[in-house]
């Protein structure tokens, strides 16, 4: 094909560049409402061949630009070369956009040959790729177009409902309607009897779905949020990631973390935070070290939550099985509570299929292999019952509602965002957790190690948060929930 003939995808391409800016650290929300009809339109006008390559040149930077910051820690943490790490994160969205590739050539199949309108044929397929692409291969939902609306309070209070796909669906149906202006135009020039009826009940359909939401959001926010009332400190050591496991800082961070501690112990906090593997050390299998940190927390008169690694069984054999675990400490020093992250990171925490991958090791340098925990556990205290998501596992909504279905009050994050420095990634990791609590109806607090940490309510609302790569103690002063 010469450079004439794709001249057609750049609608395509303008449409998925546009929307990366939908995205933090960008934050432009109403460019989501509206960026995807060019692309929409397009479709309309091409074969099955060159629809399905109009959906991966929309896709790659689409997904690229809302997900380069993978790059970093590959390329800092994991003695990959720049140009290498790059191209890394150029294969990833190469994968993602064979969805939207898919999706082009599902609608544009479907658009000429129906009177529905692109109002409901873009949502219902979009919704469907992006589900899939959730779980599939263990899932990456990263991207998904409804999160870009994590500002918008007002009219996500929905997803309690929906879930996150209901706000896609909203994005993809305005979009599709926008493009069905032109859409209905060309169909009528080439059939002039056609029926406007389906577009016009179309129309009329979002009009009424959209009022429900703003109202149904409405409603919400004049309630009291739900939750139970206490004091919760978090503390954001921001450890280096290159010297949180060196032998020769090991005290420099425990000794950060006690300070830290004992500063926000001063207001008499019902819970300290800290986040994912703050504690250098092997938990319960350094007997020093975890006496130490035992009776520390003995003179706080408070619980302490902390992620830690542990060690869960040793062979002769085999290197140790580790796990990424979160420990709550109650106010007499026992551990009340041990949660071992289910949801591993591919290629961070583990290699997936590594008999059949034995050639690959973990793209980013640790300490080794985790094995995966498989107990959906929360925590219980005098000031309430929650559950810990370590790291990404805040992104999977079914993996986090799997914690609350009977009950629960709060939920608690922790994660160490540092492996992927001042780029987009942490900020649009810190976004989804605005939709868990909202979904869950559950105030949420998330401590980071170089931040965002924060504490949210149930309707989703910030309350209070860090910038990053700050040492920051955080306690909210009389917010419901906390």
């Amino acid at each position: 094909m010469n450079l004439r003939g794709y001249k057609i995808y750049l609608l395509a391409v303008l449409s998925g560049t546009a929307l990366v800016f939908a995205f933090p650290k960008f934050d432009l929300y109403a460019v989501s409402w509206f960026c995807l009809s060019p692309f929409l339109l397009s479709l309309n006008r091409m074969s099955n061949k060159e629809a399905f390559r109009a959906g991966i040149f929309f896709g790659i930077p689409y997904f690229f630009g809302t997900e380069y910051w993978i790059y970093h820690s590959i390329n800092h943490y994991g003695g990959i070369p720049f140009i290498p790490s790059l191209a890394l994160v150029l294969l990833l969205s190469l994968y993602q956009s064979l969805y939207t590739g898919i999706f082009g050539l599902l609608f544009s199949l479907k658009i000429k040959n129906t009177r529905l309108p692109a109002m409901l044929l873009a949502p219902l397929m979009w919704v469907s790729l992006e589900f899939v692409r959730s779980y599939a291969l263990t899932g990456f939902p990263w991207s998904s177009i409804g999160y870009s609306q994590y500002k918008l309070i007002p009219l996500i209070q929905f997803v309690d409902i929906t879930g996150i796909y209901g706000v896609s669906f909203l994005l993809m149906a305005v979009n599709g309607a926008i493009a069905d202006i032109f859409i209905l135009k060309e169909r009528k020039d080439k059939m002039p009897l056609f029926s406007t009826m389906p577009t016009i009940a179309g129309y009329g359909a979002l009009i009424s779905i959209t009022l429900m939401a703003v109202l149904y959001g409405y409603l919400r926010l004049n309630e009291l949020p739900t939750g139970v009332t206490f004091r919760a400190s978090i503390i954001q050591g921001n450890i280096p990631q290159e010297l949180k496991w060196s032998p020769e800082y090991q005290r420099d961070v425990i000794e950060t973390y006690k300070d830290m501690t004992l500063s926000a112990n001063s207001l008499s906090p019902s819970l300290i935070v800290w986040p994912e593997s703050a504690v250098p050390f092997y938990f319960m299998n350094d007997p020093t070290l975890t006496e130490e940190l035992i009776e520390f927390q003995r003179s706080l008169d408070t619980y302490l939550l902390f992620g830690a690694i542990t060690i869960k069984a040793v062979s002769k054999d085999a290197p140790p099985e580790l796990s990424n675990s979160a420990i709550l400490l109650n106010r007499l020093s026992e551990v009340g509570y041990v949660y071992d992250k289910i949801h591993l990171v591919p290629f961070g925490e583990y290699v997936p299929l590594r008999r059949m991958l034995f050639f690959v090791d973990k793209l980013v340098a640790g300490i080794g292999d985790y094995t995966r925990g498989d107990r959906y556990i929360k925590a219980e205290a005098p000031f309430g019952r929650f559950g810990t998501l370590i790291c990404y596992e805040i992104i999977f909504p079914g993996l986090v509602r799997k914690f609350y279905t009977k009950d629960g009050d709060f939920i608690v994050t922790i994660t160490n965002d540092a492996w992927f420095g001042d780029t987009g990634g942490p900020y649009q990791h810190w976004s989804m957790a605005v939709f868990r609590a909202i979904e869950n109806r559950k105030p949420l607090i998330r401590a980071a190690n170089t931040g965002i940490s924060g504490f949210i309510d149930s309707n989703g609302r910030i309350l209070k948060m860090t910038p990053i790569f700050e040492r920051r103690i955080l306690t909210p002063s009389g917010a419901r929930g906390y």
